[in-house]
């Protein structure tokens, strides 16, 4: 079975607030514990042992390193990290490399092409490589900024609290092009 590559933001495993109105994320989960397992569960549905997940920032917050390595050792997957704004902990993971703050990923295609993947935490407005057909993916926002035709964000509150391929992120930009008034 080939590996795949896989996008996700914004776990904020064991973030309290994540639940309630003060960020206005108001997650679906009845505790942090419910959220934690539920987001482990998902992410263990989405990625197999062999696939490559690019979390985008934000591992982790107000969370014990014991338990940020407790919940990292479950997750299936290479695991590769771009820095967010929250990860004083989440970076002395044990990552499958070097922690970045952006990073340009080539996925591999059915047709044998690279897609270029400009990944960072922020949303650009530009990006390397875009005017050649380079995608960018961010977090950060938790789906409160609209994204584009080649661009959008991969955090867990826009897609199901899971990561996501990129033939669901594809899905995504085609219908943010659909939208009036979407510039790519």
């Amino acid at each position: 079975m080939t590996s795949r590559t896989l996008f996700t933001s914004d776990t904020h495993w064991s973030h309290r607030a994540t639940l309630g109105p003060r960020l206005g994320l108001n997650r679906p989960f009845a505790n942090i514990e419910e959220h934690d397992e539920a987001l482990i569960a998902r992410w263990n549905a989405a990625v197999r042992p062999q696939d490559t997940v690019w979390h985008l920032g934000d591992f982790c917050y107000r969370c014990p390193e014991e338990r940020a390595r407790w919940i990292f050792a479950r997750l299936n997957g290479r695991r590769f990290l771009v820095r967010g704004n929250h990860d004083r902990i989440g970076s002395r993971l044990p990552w499958n490399g070097t922690v970045v703050d952006v990073a340009h990923v080539r996925v591999p295609l059915t047709d044998g092409t690279l897609q270029g993947i400009w990944c960072s935490h922020y949303a650009h407005r530009v990006w390397p490589r875009m005017h050649r057909g380079d995608l960018h993916l961010y977090g950060h926002s938790h789906g409160s900024l609209p994204g584009t035709a080649t661009s959008t964000d991969v955090g867990v509150d826009c897609f199901d609290f899971r990561p996501v391929t990129l033939d669901e992120i594809r899905v995504r930009l085609a219908e943010n092009a659909a939208r009036p008034g979407v510039q790519s």
